[in-house]
């Protein structure tokens, strides 16, 4: 595995270069990741299908913002679809649990509300896409929480998914370095930038380069025995952070932090003294460099970065919004909900309705109040059903270290950037799984007469 680690990061730095530099490549390596994960599904082991299947769409997962800023994919919903199909492979092969059943209801109460757009506003072409839009990311979330549903798998298999998560990160890392590779001039207020975001949404940007400096956060930890590992880990943590902070996109790096403490909570409590030790050397070392990081994200934006995080404008002025508006748009969907409370106002309902009143195309960021607004009582039943699922899961599960961080982030995310990506619906499914550890072989002594 030392090998391999740092040639697998060296391979996906030099994939960045190329889809930065070459017009035609991120296409061909769209096409090529598909390829190579539908034959490793197909064509593995019986034992090992859930952790292939795990890694395709974990990949997916952490491609889908590099894939859409490149045009890669062949539509801008792609990766949520293959996801969707990996996981569809995974219960062909692997079935599914009988106890996931929650996730089947969850599935079907999506469907009223396509039911009520189509009578309400008239099902054209545009409102068909629209529509699975906002249900791609509820209806990947229903099949992944199916399929991982008390899927074992062991810790260190856990590990090594996330970690294809993050090898497209860093990719993403590597090109967002080529887009901006001079800073000074594209810092010009607080606001969330494009430009340091490679000229797409920050927020979805500064999402997937949070879940990158989790996980290298999280192996620089669990899997740094050998020096060239821990310094790996720490260096590609410092870059991402760094590059997220610069997006001035706030929601993904926070809910980063939040995630690692909510692992390290765990992960502490559950080790034995002497590793606490261990523990605490090494997150003395992750304060250092984020103090580090920080520093280095101040200086280069002439300290605005400073005043994004106080929620000041570049005069140093508070700002009265600290959402940016989203408290506005989170109101008015709970309107949506109380004039139409029983079946909502449809999938897409509510954007719909801001154009036709506003004339503004305005996309909601917060999708529990989208679920209310949209899908009414069914709503409610929805956020029942994904906050006390894995919860009630967790009362005789207790082995994932990362049961609390992965559902943190779901939470956090679709507060602040909706499932507007695949990666809060499949993050919150890896919860449900029934992590293993492996056992330490025994040496008895033999007795010889």
């Amino acid at each position: 595995m030392s090998l391999n680690y740092p040639l697998k990061i060296i391979f996906h730095i030099v994939l960045g270069i190329l889809l930065y530099s070459l017009d035609f490549f991120p296409r061909i390596f769209f096409l090529v990741v598909i390829i190579y994960f539908f034959v490793g599904v197909i064509s593995a082991p019986q034992k090992e299908k859930t952790t292939i299947v795990l890694k395709a769409s974990a990949y997916m997962v952490g491609a889908e913002v590099l894939f859409r800023m490149t045009s890669a994919g062949i539509f801008y919903e792609s990766s949520k679809y293959f996801v969707i199909i990996f996981m569809l492979l995974g219960m062909f092969y692997n079935g599914i649990s009988n106890k996931a059943y929650p996730y089947i209801i969850f599935l079907f109460l999506l469907a009223p509300s396509i039911v009520v757009a189509s009578i309400n506003i008239g099902l054209d072409s545009n409102l068909r896409t629209n529509i699975a839009f906002v249900l791609s990311g509820p209806v990947s979330l229903g099949i992944a929480s199916l399929y991982c549903f008390d899927k074992k798998i062991s810790l260190k298999q856990l590990v090594n998914v996330l970690f294809f998560l993050a090898l497209p990160i860093v990719s993403l890392t590597t090109y967002l370095f080529l887009y901006t590779i001079s800073l000074e001039e594209i810092f010009k207020g607080t606001q969330s930038n494009f430009a340091a975001s490679g000229g797409f949404g920050p927020n979805q940007v500064a999402t997937i380069l949070g879940l990158g400096m989790f996980v290298f956060c999280v192996n620089f930890f669990l899997y740094s025995k050998v020096l060239l590992l821990r310094v790996i880990n720490i260096v590609l943590f410092g870059v991402i952070s760094y590059r997220g902070i610069i997006t001035f996109s706030r929601g993904g790096v926070i809910t980063a932090i939040l995630m690692i403490f909510a692992f390290l909570a765990v992960f502490y409590f559950k080790s034995s003294v002497r590793n606490k030790r261990v523990i605490g050397v090494s997150f003395i070392a992750v304060l250092l460099a984020s103090v580090v990081i920080w520093v280095v994200s101040s200086n280069q934006t002439s300290g605005l970065i400073d005043k994004r995080y106080s929620n000041q404008d570049k005069r140093g002025r508070l700002k009265e919004d600290v959402s940016a508006g989203r408290v506005d748009i989170f109101l008015g969907e709970l309107d949506g909900f109380i004039s139409e409370p029983f079946l909502g106002v449809g999938a897409s309902g509510m954007k719909e309705l801001r154009l036709i009143r506003s004339g503004e195309v305005v996309a909601t960021h917060n999708e529990l109040s989208r679920m209310l607004s949209e899908h009414g009582i069914l709503g409610i039943f929805m956020l029942l059903i994904l906050i006390f699922t894995p919860l009630t899961y967790r009362v005789n599960n207790k082995r994932n270290y990362f049961f609390y961080a992965f559902l943190l982030f779901w939470f956090a995310t679709i507060n602040h950037s909706a499932m507007r990506i695949a990666a809060p619906g499949f993050i919150y499914a890896l919860a449900l799984l029934n992590v293993t550890y492996e056992k330490r072989p025994v040496h008895r002594k033999r007795f010889i007469q």
